[in-house]
């Protein structure tokens, strides 16, 4: 069933008041639906007023996952045609890469935060594809990132535009994730200055327990963030090329202080843009891989056996055909029928690392049944906008990223399905 829209994009009618339109299409959904087609008939008028684009996505993720598997070769040209496509098409044309591409309104402008850490994908790929176009974006990417970085070192939340404009840690964490990319690579001045000034502002700012409070997004709940080891990996980042500045122990102290936070059956308080107590996928996706980095620094098996009991539950949720809930309560049951894609391709990243890391080919069994999942969702063929995007859910009518095409969601998906083509090659 095509859920209706939350928020800003949600369709209502005029309370208390049946508006001409809405009778004419409930007489016709009298007429010629069958009893039972739609759970009610407000859903159906959501349904009808979609456009088309929606509606045709939105029937064909109806009928269920489709059987055929693209594979990942296919889909790894796929999704970085439609990375490409992100950033050339971006609303605002600044060199970012679009946040999204939606079925009901186009493609949006930049996202600063996560174009930040497309950058090293994309040139992990075009070593991977011998691709130098690749790099050409990415530097592309970079150069309007150290453009629009704040006076004191933060970069801001949301789309380049969105207000209000302020520096927020976890995106400059998740951009730092690039500019230390960057710096590594062609070892410019300019990124390497921008690195360390994103590092010093997470370092300054950080509370004394380790968590961050000081420069909280305007953009989810207010409250502690569990899944901002995320940012702590930007600081990992920024240490191995820049050590003895003190964003190693920055990071730690909070990855430590995110452990505390940690139930025994390896769950997360605190955990969620929105809801802590069922939260997505995603953002538990960015707490594991957070932890997993950690422990590829400094090899403390503390971190190694928080990253285990995580990474152990994620596989008892998980179905044979690699599909997770995309919200998980505090028992690890399902807290929402739609599975969150981006944190589907995240977890199977972290499995993927804990597999190689510990020889456990329960991990990677787990790690490609949920990339097979992933893979089966996105077309490889078809209309541009569409070929090669990953939905914010699927079905595309879920919750999270509802009716978009995201850009992170295609970044993480790319990550794992090169992954599971290395760990392949690897064995092989």
């Amino acid at each position: 069933m095509c859920r209706r829209r939350n928020g800003n994009s949600r369709i209502t009618e005029t309370k208390g008041r049946r508006t001409a339109g809405g009778i004419v299409l409930r007489k016709i959904a009298r007429t010629t639906l069958p009893d039972g087609t739609y759970a009610n008939l407000r859903d159906w008028v959501d349904f009808v007023r979609l456009p088309e684009e929606a509606r045709e996505e939105c029937r064909r993720d109806r009928q269920g996952l489709p059987d055929r598997d693209p594979g990942a070769r296919a889909v790894i040209r796929a999704v970085t045609d439609w990375l490409g496509r992100a950033q050339d098409e971006s609303r605002s044309s600044d060199g970012g890469f679009a946040r999204d591409y939606s079925l009901l309104t186009g493609w949006n402008e930049s996202y600063p935060e996560t174009s930040g850490y497309i950058v090293p994908t994309l040139l992990a790929e075009a070593d991977f594809q011998q691709d130098e176009r690749l790099v050409e974006r990415a530097r592309h990417c970079l150069d309007w990132l150290v453009a629009i970085q704040m006076d004191n070192g933060g970069f801001q939340g949301g789309t380049v535009s969105q207000k209000p404009r302020i520096a927020v840690t976890f995106n400059t964490g998740q951009i730092l994730i690039g500019l230390a990319a960057g710096a590594r690579y062609w070892n410019d001045a300019r990124y390497m200055n921008a690195m360390h000034a994103a590092a010093r502002f997470l370092r300054d700012s950080q509370d004394s327990d380790g968590a961050w409070r000081q420069h909280a997004t305007p953009f989810a709940k207010e409250g502690d963030k569990t899944y901002e080891t995320h940012v702590s990996w930007g600081l990992f980042e920024a240490e191995r090329i820049a050590p003895g500045h003190g964003y190693a122990q920055a990071g730690l102290a909070q990855v430590g202080w995110a452990l505390s936070r940690q139930s025994a059956n390896g769950w997360f308080a605190d955990n969620d843009l929105q809801d802590s107590l069922r939260p997505l996928t995603h953002t538990i996706g960015y707490a594991l891989r957070g932890v997993i980095e950690a422990y590829r620094l400094s090899r403390d098996p503390v971190f190694l056996d928080s990253a285990c009991r995580t990474a152990d539950a994620l596989i008892r949720v998980t179905e044979l055909d690699g599909r997770i809930p995309g919200h998980l309560d505090s028992g690890w049951f399902a807290a929402a029928p739609y599975t969150c894609l981006t944190g589907t391709s995240q977890i199977a990243v972290c499995w993927f690392m804990l597999g190689r890391e510990l020889g456990r080919d329960d991990y990677v069994d787990a790690a490609r049944r949920a990339n097979a999942y992933v893979r089966r969702t996105i077309s490889v063929e078809g209309a541009p906008d569409r070929r090669g995007g990953v939905k914010g859910s699927f079905p595309v009518s879920g919750v999270y990223g509802q009716y978009q095409y995201l850009n992170w969601a295609a970044k993480f998906t790319l990550d794992a399905q090169r992954m599971e083509l290395l760990l392949a090659e690897t064995a092989g």
